[in-house]
């Protein structure tokens, strides 16, 4: 049982802190670029309003009435078919294989801090090539930095709610919102903000492809932290008489604020300087490099800035990742929470050497299947097929196998008789199969 509650603020900015990480700043610019700006843009807004603020709602309602770990929540929860849904609540095995990849990746951000203050790359050529050997060759340097996040999440999660993850929270959250203030208003001053403003607000529907809607829909879903367990483990620890409705809302808002601000501050950038905005690890660790250098000495600060934000974005969610097995362990087996942390925290540690070895050139061969090394399928698995299926798995539960009443008492009073009609029409049934056809057309079952 979790005993430990978060303030109203800490649950905020811890949700927040899980919400906002790199596919905020890093994945939602890119996806943007790639399907044509503003379109894209609005329907990314309206998938997160709907979709992504009624689920969260489903997993408040979820930890607010469970108080428990997340599998014996469903369990509990469940009016029927207790055993199966109990199986439903090891979603919580998703965030820690994300964790074993995505600290690799923050060990990447940590290491493009320490260069920034050092030099920035003059053109995309030397800028790739300076990726490309500390992806492909440089083991030691990846292991120094996955080892010391390894440490610093592990440390964090040891000191628990109140004295590990809200208090992180408060500190860093805080440091990002300024962080990305100063880029944003840096970015204002650029002659090239305009041109962003226009790109990513200025819908063309002329641009917008059924693919653009399904995929803008999984990032809206994806960025919010969604079918992980991560928001029912920390709703858990909810303070009493939290309004679920109002902080859905407050969390949602801000977190794609974040992304708003962030394409803008990248867009800006690319635009002033003709740069491309390049798919994945290219955009941040090729493409703005030597963006910032443009920029001469005030492109240093900028990159360092920018860096130490993502940096700051991906620890948050790193913590939110572990914490809930970690709750399992101390829920169902009685570990103490130091041994819970350690075992967990191991788990994706050695995972994450497994996932950057894939990369190395002497190592690929040996973690290799089908052509795709271990680190692209640990992320496709866990992104493209498990996220959305823990999704659908929650507001179907929600929606078919939650005591009504009980969903009702605590809704109308906050929603409203209609819109307490909507969220029960959108999760027995929209949601679902929006969430069914993304992960067709991700996989290539079905393309659309």
């Amino acid at each position: 049982m979790s005993t430990a509650r978060f303030s109203k603020f800490g649950f905020i900015l811890a949700a927040v802190g899980s919400a906002v990480g790199l596919g905020n700043i890093w994945k939602f610019p890119y996806v943007t670029g790639e399907y044509g700006g503003g379109a894209f843009v609005l329907v990314y807004l309206i998938t997160a309003l709907f979709i992504g603020v009624f689920v969260l709602i489903s997993e408040l309602l979820i930890g607010k009435l469970g108080r428990s770990d997340a599998v014996s929540m469903f369990e509990n929860l469940a009016t029927k078919n207790k055993k199966f849904w109990k199986l439903a609540g090891f979603v919580i095995v998703v965030p820690l294989i994300i964790l074993s990849y995505y600290s690799v990746v923050i060990g990447w951000i940590l290491h493009y801090i320490v260069l920034s203050f050092q030099f920035l790359p003059s053109t995309v050529e030397e800028s790739k090539n300076i990726f490309m050997t500390l992806l492909t060759s440089d083991v030691k340097t990846q292991l120094f930095y996955h080892t010391l996040v390894f440490l610093l999440v592990m440390t964090i999660i040891l000191r628990g709610v109140k004295d590990g993850i809200e208090k992180i929270n408060k500190i860093l959250m805080p440091l990002l919102a300024v962080i990305l203030s100063i880029l944003f208003i840096y970015s204002i001053s650029v002659e090239s903000f305009s041109k962003a403003v226009y790109f990513m607000f200025n819908p063309d529907f002329t641009k917008l492809t059924s693919t653009a809607i399904i995929v803008a829909i999984g990032q809206a879903f994806y960025t919010l932290s969604l079918g992980m367990g991560i928001i029912i483990t920390y709703a858990a620890s909810l303070p009493k008489g939290t309004n679920i409705f109002k902080s859905s809302l407050l969390i949602t808002i801000i977190d794609t604020t974040v992304a708003l601000v962030a394409g803008l501050i990248i867009f800006t950038l690319l635009f002033d300087k003709g740069a491309e905005s390049t798919k994945g690890a290219g955009l941040v660790f090729i493409s703005l490099p030597s963006v910032f250098y443009e920029f001469g000495d005030m492109g240093s600060i900028l990159a360092v800035l920018f860096f130490v934000a993502i940096a700051f974005a991906g620890i948050t969610s790193a913590i939110s990742m572990l914490e809930p097995t970690v709750l399992y362990l101390i829920s169902r087996f009685h570990y103490s929470r130091k041994k819970a942390a350690v075992i967990c925290s191991i788990f994706f540690y050695i995972l994450g050497i497994a996932a950057l070895l894939s990369n190395i050139t002497d190592y690929a061969p040996m973690l290799k299947i089908g052509g795709k090394g271990l680190f692209d399928w640990l992320d496709f698995v866990a992104s493209t097929i498990l996220v959305p299926l823990g999704g659908i798995l929650v507001v179907v539960f929600v929606g078919h196998f939650m005591d009504e009443s009980e969903i009702r008492k605590e809704l109308v009073p906050l929603m409203g008789n209609l819109l307490t009609e909507i969220w029960f029409l959108m999760v027995r049934y929209i949601i679902p199969c929006a969430l069914i056809v993304v992960i067709l057309n991700e996989t290539g079952l079905l393309k659309f």
